[in-house]
């Protein structure tokens, strides 16, 4: 998961998080140079999620894979380097980033058995991650994605909103056309839709969300996950907007609730009125019934009242007044 802000590295809330997981024993914190269990052996990459801020979370499954890896590949050295060191392990740290991700034949070739982990979370969730499985794909090279941490499902199940289905929208644009289009398209969705977004541009994007879902949207803000200070707020979209208007600090995810029932679909193709009402004059139907039907699509009244006389070639006693 990129663009997460929080702590410089020197307060890093890896070394700084409460360490509710049992620390290894002396004899497992040396170099171990044994094949991972449940591995074939062979050229191969792992990605290796890593706790999104208590160091508990990290998996036994993890450990052994990045003690069995030739090489830990990452977004960034220092902060990854500071997991393996409270790990106690020693292993070429190769950076791959959004920016080095060129890289990534080279390193797959020199270290043919490849671990990858991002800053923090799941690779391959909004990171580069996914860049490197699909040149370790085109390499003919397996790929095995462990389970683990991750920031979105833990705020998705702490909103209260409906989790049966939902939408990962990742980070959205940060201007411009593509992110007015995103927006629009995530005030449209039924579902519900979980993004992340960086401290400094949370207040602009509720506030956009609320310009294009309605101040009344159900919606929460979770943040600084499994850490000591660790937040969900809920409420309207203009209640959380006021709420975080002075800024906030740490790792965020938004979840917004889907459109609501009654609420029109903008997205939805216009009605066919004429055969509508042409359908309803079939079944034998009265004009006033066929401009009530009418009416109840949206069209407007006259408008109605005239397509009801025009498809019942009469202008019924019933509809003699068009108020």
């Amino acid at each position: 998961m990129t663009e997460l802000s929080g702590p410089e590295l020197n307060d890093l809330e890896l070394t700084g998080l409460e360490r509710s997981g049992p620390e290894l024993p002396d004899e497992q914190t040396a170099e171990r140079a044994a094949p991972v269990s449940g591995s074939q052996d062979g050229p191969r990459v792992w990605l290796v999620p890593t706790p999104v801020g208590n160091l508990g979370d990290i998996t036994l499954r993890a450990v052994e894979v990045l003690r069995g890896a030739d090489a830990v590949a990452c977004e960034d050295t220092r902060r990854s380097g500071a997991l393996l060191a409270h790990l106690g392990i020693q292993k070429p740290l190769v950076r791959l980033d959004a920016h080095t991700m060129r890289r990534a034949p080279a390193a797959l070739e020199k270290y043919p058995r490849l671990a990858y982990v991002s800053d923090a979370g799941t690779p391959g969730i909004s990171d580069p991650g996914a860049e490197l499985v699909a040149a370790a794909i085109a390499a003919d090279i397996p790929v095995e994605v462990l389970p683990g941490a991750t920031a979105f499902v833990p705020a998705l199940v702490l909103s209260g909103l409906d989790s049966g289905r939902f939408t990962f929208e990742g980070f959205l644009p940060r201007s411009g056309r593509e992110r007015k289009t995103r927006l629009s398209a995530l005030a449209a969705r039924a579902e519900t839709s979980v993004l992340y977004e960086s401290p400094h541009r949370l207040g602009a994007t509720l506030s956009d969300l609320a310009g294009v879902c309605g101040e009344s949207r159900p919606a929460s803000v979770t943040r600084e996950l499994s850490k000591k200070f660790e937040e969900t707020a809920r409420g309207t979209l203009a209640e959380l907007t006021a709420r975080f208007a002075a800024g906030v600090r740490g790792e965020i995810v938004v979840v917004v609730a889907g459109r609501p029932a009654g609420e029109a679909d903008p997205d939805a193709p216009a009605p066919d009125h004429e055969a509508v009402a042409l359908a309803l004059a079939a079944q034998g139907k009265t004009a006033r019934d066929i401009r009530d039907a009418l009416m109840a699509q949206g069209l407007r009244k006259n408008d109605a009242y005239a397509l009801a006389l025009r498809v019942t070639e009469k202008a019924g006693p019933d509809l003699s007044d068009p108020s």
